[in-house]
């Protein structure tokens, strides 16, 4: 295995499209054809960690926050993230982070935590918007079940829980043409109406090229008509966030009790007890407080994210439970999908999970 096609296996569920701008998700260090003897995954990368890999003979690591955020402008090892890419080059190591893309689908940080906190009926917090396009084209009745097709297995027509979804009419269309075509059907220099069908399709914006090249190869025109036509809709499969729910309501301090203890957690900072029971919650793995109003929007009993600075409790408003878990705390199971990604598709491959504690607070 390669470190690209390893690679892709976690872009299949979280594409590196899905990042936000501010961003560095990807590979980051070496080379994508070299060929991968064993994984590492972690959540930060450290010198310790890279120690660790050589020790453990992996040549890719796999992290949650990316080793390089901003731009490097020199390589002189003085600090931690110049020394980590010196000690990866010179040891042969590929370095990848998947981080907001993970952070933004339903199966990724955020639906690991809904997992272990046990929620049902989950939705993303503050979806995604304007991120959808809408394809609209022309084809010959009799070749338009080819052309969906083909879309569809390039990722247009997926709505929801619902994929190969499409809006069909039909019409007549008309054209001519001149002594440079090669027309599919029809005359040189003679109007020709011919049946077809208007195909309407939804896809994501980031795979527009992709479906627009299943379009044309699939076409059998010379020249489809087609438009893409931006869309005001939220994807409300992709964003920021879960919302869902307990099956069974739980005790405020029952709750906040039993997630210490599914996170390891020796403290949990949290706001002023409202007395009502919980039942609708919501997450955001890593630094979340600025979502908190979108937790408010949903009517969530409970918020639970990390890094809330003092005056952002206050926000609550006796309105909602705000629980702290603390950055690291939030996103430690994090790991864990990448080793299942990685074993559901190669179960024999060696992926091992770092050993290092690479959080940097600490508690007394």
């Amino acid at each position: 295995m390669t470190v690209k096609s390893i690679c892709e296996l976690i872009e299949e569920v979280a594409p590196l499209a899905l990042q936000e701008s501010y961003d560095n998700a990807g590979l980051l260090v070496g080379d994508s054809q070299m060929e991968v003897t064993s994984v590492l995954v972690c959540i930060d990368i450290t010198e310790e960690v890279l120690a660790e890999a050589i020790q453990k003979k992996c040549n890719l690591i796999i992290s949650h926050h990316p080793l390089i955020f901003s731009g490097l402008k020199r390589l002189v090892g003085h600090n931690d993230v110049q020394r980590c890419v010196i000690t990866a080059v010179k040891n042969d190591i590929a370095i990848y982070a998947a981080h907001t893309n993970l952070d933004n689908v339903l199966e990724g940080v955020n639906g690991k935590i809904a997992d272990k906190i046990g929620l049902v009926n989950r939705r993303i917090l503050q979806p995604k918007q304007e991120a959808l396009l809408k394809l609209v084209t022309y084809v010959p009745q009799l070749h338009s079940y080819a052309v969906r097709q083909a879309i569809f297995e390039a990722g247009a027509g997926q709505i929801g829980n619902y994929d190969a979804c499409s809006f069909n009419s039909e019409g007549i269309g008309t054209f001519r043409a001149n002594d440079e075509a090669q027309p599919f059907v029809g005359e040189i220099n003679k109007m020709h109406s011919e049946s077809e069908t208007r195909v309407e399709v939804v896809l994501p914006e980031y795979l527009k090229y992709k479906v627009l090249e299943a379009l044309l190869k699939a076409h059998p025109y010379e020249e489809p008509a087609y438009d893409f036509i931006p869309l005001k809709n939220v994807w409300n499969t992709v964003g920021t966030g879960i919302v869902g729910e307990l099956e069974i309501e739980e005790d405020e301090l029952d709750f906040l009790n039993r997630i210490k203890v599914l996170f390891n957690q020796p403290s949990i900072r949290y706001t002023k007890l409202l007395g009502k029971k919980i039942k609708r919650v919501a997450v955001c793995g890593g630094s979340g407080s600025s979502f908190l109003s979108d937790a408010l929007r949903v009517n969530a009993d409970v918020y639970i994210s990390g890094d809330f600075k003092y005056h952002e409790f206050f926000d609550a408003q006796n309105r909602i439970l705000i629980a702290d878990i603390g950055h690291f705390e939030s996103e430690q199971f994090t790991k864990d999908i990448f080793l299942e990604i990685i074993s559901k598709k190669m179960p024999t491959f060696a992926v091992q999970i770092s050993d290092i504690k690479t959080n940097p607070i600490n508690y007394l």
